[in-house]
């Protein structure tokens, strides 16, 4: 009497499941049968709405589907349908928390990863243009902008107005987007340096990142140190490129899988040996925890390493749980307005950073959850830089009418976007820098 599985139901209170990414099947670039799909949750879009506030994705449908001649998604010309997928950064907020429909519900619908495939068919068919290929070849650049003087020379440039104006008129890139800093004296060689961790009872991989090693170096010297501290020996992966997210972004996969091919072995090996793996950016961490699982479902190698990574301050609170966290804080650090990043959100891992940040006595942390709007090289395309901007002016808001002591992102480059959007003189911090001071060390 009370079985309802013949039923429709309006929305689920399932909890979303995810589907294998098929790119490796010819049908995945038909591009009739992908105009198709387009329509049809375009159309489910349409008639909900619910996802209106994540990004500019959903207003361009809505706005297409509003000024056409039927009102309907069929008013609206196949040409346009890209207009939508070009908007599409892959946060998966929508999918995550708002969308109603996504599997188990019967209309099935996965709104990132049908824009992945979109990106994938233009990819295929156009290539990419010389901005979008320099923007994602993130371990070419940084290996040239991180060589001494190079780093001191690409810094200066990146911070001179009228240069920035040639490199927009050149390349497309916003003369007024703030571009990540170049460290000659990167992670790696700064961790090298370090002395040996001493009293550690237990040990965790880190994979750096290109962005962790070249750009953020400091943030995963600080990483490292409040690791130690907690008597937790951080080994370095021996051999890593790019994660392979910037080419995800852009639909380029057959990058995505050589970039696979490369990083897996040392993966696997810390892996086997029974290490977690976790990383600075949490971009990162969710490739290997869902996108490569997603576009590999039978490499055994990835399901290894998707087992082993994890969220740092996931991997902290687990130790907090198990009574091996030191909590004999010597300072505090007030009240903090704390970015969860949409990557981070996704991986269903909760507040962790809250948490942590809250054990230290006489904290209060803001927590804003909302997308910043830089989500990898969106924010700094010349056609995007005011929707990025909209998007993040809310977090903004928020830290400006709250009188807050710090505030963080678990994201270095949404950091910068929001400090950029503050413009006060103050900057982002990490949440791995505020616990460091906490401690003293």
């Amino acid at each position: 009497m009370n079985d309802r599985s013949g039923e429709r139901r309006e929305g689920s209170l399932e909890a979303p499941t995810r589907h294998p990414i098929p790119w490796q099947d010819a049908s995945f670039y038909d591009e009739a049968a992908l105009d198709k799909e387009l329509e049809r949750v375009y159309d489910i879009c349409h008639g909900c709405r619910r996802c209106v506030s994540l990004c500019n994705a959903f207003p361009t449908l809505f706005d297409l589907v509003d000024n056409s001649s039927t009102m309907e998604v069929d008013g609206v010309a196949k040409a346009d349908y890209g207009k939508v997928v070009d908007q599409c950064y892959l946060c998966d907020l929508c999918y995550m928390t708002k969308c109603p429909y996504v599997p188990p519900h019967e209309w099935n619908v996965d709104f990132p990863h049908l824009m992945l495939r979109a990106k994938a068919v233009k990819f295929k068919k156009e290539g990419a243009s010389l901005r979008d290929k320099v923007l994602t070849s993130t371990d070419l650049v940084g290996s040239l902008a991180g060589i001494p003087v190079v780093a001191e020379v690409v810094n200066a440039v990146n911070a001179n107005g009228a240069a920035r104006k040639l490199m927009q008129s050149a390349i497309g890139v916003h003369a007024e987007a703030p571009l990540p800093k170049f460290h000659s004296n990167n992670a790696r060689k700064v961790l090298a340096k370090r002395p040996a961790a001493s009293n550690t009872d237990d040990q965790i991989a880190l994979y750096l990142t290109c962005y962790g090693n070249r750009n953020a170096p400091q943030t995963v010297a600080d990483m490292v140190a409040v690791f130690e501290h907690n008597g937790i020996a951080v080994k370095l992966v021996e051999k890593e490129v790019c994660c392979g997210m910037p080419k995800l972004e852009l639909g380029d996969l057959e990058t995505v899988a050589k970039h696979k091919d490369i990083n897996i072995p040392p993966l696997l090996k810390l892996a086997d040996a029974g290490l977690r793996i976790t990383a600075p950016i949490p971009s990162c961490v969710l490739m290997y925890r869902q996108e490569l699982p997603l576009l590999f479902p039978d490499d055994e190698r990835v399901k290894k390493v998707q087992a082993a990574f994890v969220d740092p301050y996931e991997y902290l609170m687990a130790r907090h749980r198990a009574g091996k966290l030191r909590t004999d804080f010597k300072g505090g650090i007030g009240k903090v307005a704390w970015h969860a990043p949409c990557h981070q959100r996704v991986q269903n891992v909760g507040q962790k950073t809250r948490e942590i940040l809250e054990l230290v006595p006489g904290t209060e942390v803001v927590v804003i959850d909302r997308c910043s709007g830089h989500d990898g090289t969106y924010a700094v395309k010349e056609e995007n830089y005011a929707f990025a901007q909209k998007i993040c002016r809310p977090i903004v808001k928020r830290i400006s009418d709250t009188k807050v002591d710090h505030y963080v992102s678990d994201c270095p480059m949404a950091g910068e976007l929001i400090e950029h959007g503050v413009g006060n003189g103050s900057h982002a911090t990490s949440a791995f820098t505020l616990l460091k001071h906490a401690y003293g060390i």
